[in-house]
């Protein structure tokens, strides 16, 4: 009579599985969350080389994006 199989070993199960609960993905809730505040940047002035804030606000919100998304990935990322 053959003996049930003992589990494999963690290595030999597959690689793995990834956690992403790091504390450092709550900074993108902020290129998120920033958009959504509309009183912030409905407005005409300042204007910055002739454009209205409304317009350059929006711009720079992309700025903020890449800075934190860029944030995260380094400080997220496998070494």
């Amino acid at each position: 009579m053959a003996e049930p199989a003992e589990p494999a070993p963690a290595a030999e199960a597959g690689p793995a599985r990834r956690t992403d609960h790091s504390p450092w993905n709550w900074l993108l809730l902020i290129p998120i969350v920033l958009p959504l505040v509309t009183p912030l940047y409905n407005r005409d002035a300042p204007r910055l080389w002739g454009f209205p804030a409304f317009y350059w606000i929006q711009l720079s919100f992309i700025v903020v994006g890449v800075v934190t998304t860029t944030v995260v990935y380094q400080m997220t990322k496998r070494r």
